[in-house]
């Protein structure tokens, strides 16, 4: 959901509302309203980031003006209030985002929509007066109800600090986003920043349940929940009434961005790949997670979960870990924390990832082997759980992916979702649009996979490819291929996809990579598979192996071997010329180089 505050018209309070990081800022050019932004100079909008969409506001104006303004403040969008005919706002599409706005009341005709919808973006649909703009009342919402649309809307008028909760009830599959004005303001044109603050939180974390998100009971439409031990009640269940509370209080966000700016080394680059782009046709860009203090995406979510631990008053902190990667950014924050560190890791795991046992140890970190079913990642997670069920007072599990109980898929997803929120910015400096058309990464649990994601999901026109491990093949017996070979179920605390007989008994999954030798995935991925808005493929060892050398040769980038598959997927897509395609760089490739190594006789 897309949040655009409305009316401002004073420098200092623009560049407040900028930093609040809201989708949209609207300046409203029309001389018989208070909020009339006559004299503000162009150069108050300089602190207005790119990623921003700078919206001109008008009524009944003229081409010209309309140009001369769009030319002078830099708008790239305009949103008309008047009485402006579909062709007049076709002029301007393709130029500049055209929202059209429309006053609601039970005897509105909404057959006259039909005659825009091709000639602008969004509407934008307030309450019915006698006079142009807006009035700062609320209309019956659920007429939109009773009508298809087709192009998305902005809800506006009379939304405010005492309503805007109940947005969440909203249903209607075109709803975009929130415009937020009077009710939000000390005088007009002067919004109340505190206001603003909490309402970007209710949006975020209760409205903003994207229709691809979790609702207030832990489901992702089928999937989700908390299927748990009773001995476990009073630990979830703590962190389910303060895990929102906790990630949304200023001090803790200040601490987070500073230890992602300060000791990950935030942001991750966006790296366009030039040979990359040439071979395959479009332009393709790695999101560099491998860059990260610890070698890949993992210590975002394990930064964020020991102080979340802190702030519990845990003293204990466990883990589990497939390739190592999570299990050294658990050892690494509890390092910096001071606080014991268990990590468990499957007895296989420990073999072919040995490399990442010694780093968790040299951080001081005890390393548990998981000795019985495959050991590998399923049976590490199985310990963890173990141990927590034996030690729920002090403990708190750092769970390294979007699976387990709810909130851990969600509260895991908010962490990781630095990945592409970054993106969005970044692409903008590329390409002027945040929006790509394709959107990869590797899939096991699906964490780096769901950071990717994640601000992606309510825009249907970017592409989400997921790409499951295939094993020696998706039908050889030694697959890790969750969607083509899963079913539903429960596993590890939540109900999911994942790979079972018929008497539901977990198949031991088989991957050449330890990170994506998983026999589920979690349960949003398993939404976002179910209602087709991602789309889940799967890639062979063998060609793992070999993009994980392309990469190598033709960017001077070693990948994780879990990356690879993600990589390995551009050989069966065909893009257009000016498609632009992110994949994540989830993890580099020095923990697999002995792998590397034996496959290719190095």
């Amino acid at each position: 959901m897309k949040i655009k505050v409305c009316g401002l018209k004073h420098p200092e309070n623009i560049e407040a509302v900028a930093a609040l990081q809201p989708d949209y800022v609207g300046f409203i050019f029309y001389d018989k309203t208070p909020r009339y932004a006559a004299g503000l100079s162009a150069d108050a909008l300089q602190a207005i980031p790119a990623s921003i969409q700078k919206t001109g506001v008008f009524v009944n104006e003229s081409a010209e003006n309309i140009d001369k303004l769009i030319a002078e403040y830099g708008f790239n969008a305009i949103q008309l209030h008047g009485d402006e005919s579909p062709e007049f706002c076709a002029a301007f599409k393709g130029r500049v985002t055209v929202i059209k706005a429309f006053g609601l009341n039970e005897d509105f005709d909404f057959e006259q929509l039909k005659d825009y919808a091709n000639n602008v973006d969004l509407f934008l649909f307030d309450t019915k007066t006698k006079i142009y703009g807006g009035s700062g009342k609320t209309f019956d919402w659920t007429i939109l109800d009773q009508y298809k649309l087709d192009i998305p809307f902005f809800l506006s008028g009379g939304i405010g600090p005492e309503n805007i909760a109940e947005v969440k009830n909203i249903t209607h599959p075109q709803f975009y986003g929130v415009d937020l004005n009077s009710r939000f303001e000390i005088e007009p044109g002067l919004k109340n920043i505190e206001k603003l603050k909490d309402a970007f939180n209710i949006v975020k974390n209760k409205i903003q349940q994207m229709k691809y998100g979790v609702n207030e009971q832990g489901y992702y439409g089928d999937f989700g929940g908390a299927y748990i031990p009773e001995m476990l009640y009073p630990n979830v269940e703590e962190l389910r009434q303060q895990y929102l509370t906790i990630l949304n209080d200023d001090g803790f966000k200040a601490e987070f961005d500073d230890l992602l700016k300060n000791y990950v080394g935030r942001p991750s680059p966006l790296y366009h790949a030039k040979r990359y782009s040439e071979k395959y046709g479009a332009n393709i860009f790695f999101k560099r997670e491998d860059l990260n203090h610890t070698g890949s995406h993992k210590i975002n979510n394990a930064i964020g979960q020991i102080l979340l631990a802190k702030r519990l008053g845990k003293k204990r902190i466990i883990a589990e870990t497939g390739a190592g990667q999570h299990g050294v950014a658990t050892a690494t924050v509890c390092a910096l924390m001071g606080i014991e560190c268990v990590v468990y890791m499957g007895e296989i795991d420990m073999a072919r990832q040995a490399p990442n046992v010694s780093r968790m140890k040299m951080l001081g970190a005890k390393v548990v082997p998981a000795t019985s079913g495959s050991k590998t990642l399923k049976d590490a997670t199985n310990e963890a759980l173990r141990d927590w069920i034996g030690n729920p007072v002090d403990t708190h599990y750092i769970i390294g992916s979007v699976v387990g109980p709810y909130p851990y898929p969600d509260m895991v997803a908010r962490f990781q979702s630095i990945i592409s929120a970054e993106t969005k910015k970044q692409l903008v400096e590329y390409t002027g649009s945040e929006l790509p058309q394709y959107v990869l990464a590797c899939v096991g649990g699906g964490s780096n996979a769901m950071g990717m994601f994640y601000h992606f999901l309510d825009d249907e026109s970017v592409k989400l490819v997921a790409v499951e491990a295939a094993g020696k093949g998706v039908n050889s017996g030694e697959s890790a291929a969750t969607t083509a070979l899963g079913n539903e179920g429960v596993l590890h605390g939540s109900r999911t996809i994942l790979m079972q007989t018929e008497d539901g008994q977990v198949v031991e999954p088989y991957s050449i990579s330890a990170g994506l030798d998983y026999p589920g995935i979690g349960p949003q991925h398993a939404h976002l598979f179910k209602s087709h808005r991602g789309e889940y493929v799967s890639i062979t060892d063998d060609e793992a192996l070999q993009a994980g050398l392309l990469c190598c040769q033709l960017e001077g980038i070693i990948p994780a071997i879990e990356t690879a598959h993600a990589l390995a997927q551009l050989e069966k897509m065909k893009f257009e010329a000016n498609d632009n395609v992110v994949i994540c760089i989830s993890g580099r490739g020095d923990k697999d180089l002995d792998t590397y190594i034996k496959y290719f006789g190095y």
